[in-house]
């Protein structure tokens, strides 16, 4: 049987003393089974980045990782990736920082990769890669004489073609991009998009899935990400008897608990969201002392300039609002940059009558899904939704918005409030099908049955 080998820029190795799984773990978890490996960054800042990797097994899985010096964190990752990219794929373009010598290091590092990767894998080893951050992957590899099946996964949006273009290396993104046997995206939308920018900017062939181009084929898949629903809801039950949502609960008294999950992130429209709320507050003094709205936002990349400008902006937005409408026994607001465990999450999600996601632009959004699969039957919550999260392809049945119009949010956040319980439950019931249907475990299968074989693929 072919052995998997998963790639992606961090790797969660188990056995680093306070390590937590990330989303990306918790939906391979299911496929990584004894044998199997996950090969990328150690998350180590060492002198110079490594071809020679370092092992450790947990579980009868091989976790394998290089270190990066520390000018190449800084430009590979912080630099291209998450300067360059990440704000180009977010539909960003004031906030695209490209400098030359950030691509060399982005191209170098992922050069490192497939030296220390080479040295690993077996004939017919199947090679799944993750994330924006390895795009080149395949091609250095191929270069290297690697001939086996290589798919790529893009957790981010894509762009069309006239936003692209502003990237000064967007042919050589493409190209890469077009290296891989598979290259699978979250939703139609994106899969489109990369299709016109291939045939647009590159001249190349497309015939159904199969883009062709230099003599070589990739399939183009869809094949949205989802969690593990039962899963997700036996903890939410769980936890509706720990001492955080017994506090939680006695601290909201009679009031609706609104809830938003974001890492702290200039994508995730978390301004415009706290100005909703404020302007629900403002047009519906009805609700006041009625709701209480939950923002957790764990706080990343600190080193990037633009994340401590949110930071700052978030910290005058909340205290702006809850100066504004605190009673002495209601404060609006509660607003947290501290990680909170997923157990504990889970049972908020499970109390909270709103769902409030809202980003300005996401690939998938799995906190929407989560949000769902947590609720009570008997009478859920309402999910607001922005609608151009990638979930908002699958999850019609919630109450769309326009991320970037507070008023819009602010309308939504007072209609579910005020949902009948039938309502609330005939789109609670759609929503909760398509959770369980779009699982962690479709999405593996799904794309795993497309990287198998080209006749597989072609069945699929």
């Amino acid at each position: 049987m072919a052995r998997l080998v998963v790639v992606s820029n961090r790797v969660p190795v188990p056995k680093v003393r306070g390590a937590s799984a990330g989303g990306l773990a918790v939906a391979l978890k299911d496929i990584m089974i004894p044998g199997s490996v996950w090969f990328g960054w150690s998350g180590r800042i060492s002198e110079r980045t490594a071809d020679a990797p370092t092992q450790v097994e947990g579980r009868g899985v091989n976790y394998v990782t290089i270190d990066l010096s520390a000018e190449d964190h800084r430009k590979f990752y912080l630099g291209f990736s998450n300067g360059t990219l990440w704000p180009l794929f977010h539909f960003r373009l004031g906030l695209v920082h490209f400098r030359r010598e950030d691509y060399r290091a982005y191209v170098d590092v992922n050069q490192a990769y497939a030296n220390a990767l080479a040295g690993i894998l077996e004939p017919d080893d199947l090679v799944w890669v993750h994330d924006f951050h390895l795009i080149p992957l395949a091609r250095l590899l191929r270069k290297k004489g690697i001939k086996n099946r290589i798919g790529f996964f893009l957790h981010t949006p894509f762009v069309p073609p006239t936003v692209i273009s502003a990237l000064p290396v967007a042919r050589d993104i493409l190209l890469d991009m077009l290296h891989y046997d598979v290259t699978g995206f979250q939703t139609q939308e994106h899969a489109h998009d990369f299709v016109e920018c291939t045939t647009r900017i590159l001249g190349a062939q497309v015939a159904g899935e199969m883009i062709r181009f230099r003599g070589e084929t990739t399939r183009i898949l869809v094949c949205p990400i989802g969690i593990d629903a039962e899963s997700l809801l036996r903890e939410a039950k769980r936890a509706e008897r720990s001492p955080e949502n017994v506090r939680m609960r006695e601290s909201l008294g009679e009031k609706a608990l609104a809830i938003g999950v974001d890492r702290l992130d200039y994508s995730k429209g978390l301004p415009e969201r706290f100005e909703g709320f404020s302007r629900l507050l403002a047009r519906h003094p009805e609700h006041h002392r009625k709701i209480s709205f939950l923002q957790i936002a764990p706080v990343s990349r600190q080193e990037v300039i633009e994340y401590k400008s949110l930071r700052l902006e978030l910290d005058r937005l909340a205290g702006h609002l809850n100066g504004h409408y605190s009673q002495f026994d209601w404060v609006p607001l509660r607003y947290s940059t501290r990680a909170t465990r997923r157990e504990v999450l889970a049972g908020f999600y499970r109390i909270a009558k709103i769902g409030i996601v809202t980003p300005l632009r996401d690939g998938m959004n799995l906190v929407a899904k989560e949000y769902v699969a947590a609720q009570d039957e008997a009478d859920p919550g309402v999910l607001v939704l922005s609608c151009l999260a990638g979930a908002a392809e699958e999850l019609t049945e919630a109450l769309l918005v326009n991320p970037y119009d507070p008023d819009e949010i602010a309308d939504a956040l007072h209609i579910a409030l005020l949902m009948p319980r039938d309502e609330r439950k005939a789109r609670h019931t759609a929503l909760r099908e398509k959770v369980r249907r779009t699982t962690a475990a479709a999405y593996c299968d799904r794309f795993l049955m497309a990287l198998r074989s080209p006749s597989e693929a072609s069945a699929a």
